[in-house]
């Protein structure tokens, strides 16, 4: 199936999307929201495009290449918000974004 040979970025995708998705939630959740707020928004727009990216290798689509790119950008600028902060729920994140965009810039090259 042509999903399999992306699997380990698809895989990467999925966790990524789902630690942004505890990340935001967890944010949430914290005393100073607001400081928090431009990571709460990065968190659900990587998701998104981790999902997003999944679905396009799964579906092995001609454009998986240019997604990927723009996935790996995007999980690179989380990472880097994330990792300002001290909570163990945005150190987590970062990592998983991090490994997701390596993973997306091999897709993509």
């Amino acid at each position: 199936m042509a999903h399999d040979k992306y699997r380990s970025c698809i895989d990467a995708c999925y966790a990524c999307a789902a630690a942004c998705d505890h990340c935001a939630a967890a944010c949430l959740q914290e005393q100073d929201v607001n400081m928090l707020a431009e990571c709460i928004k990065l968190d659900i727009d990587c998701a998104e495009i981790c999902r997003l990216a999944a679905g396009y290798m799964a579906r092995d689509s001609a454009k998986v290449s240019a997604i990927c790119k723009l996935c790996a950008e995007l999980c690179d600028t989380c990472a880097a918000e994330c990792e300002q902060h001290e909570h163990g729920h945005c150190k987590e994140c970062a990592q998983a974004c991090r490994r997701c965009a390596e993973e997306c810039r091999k897709m993509a090259a």
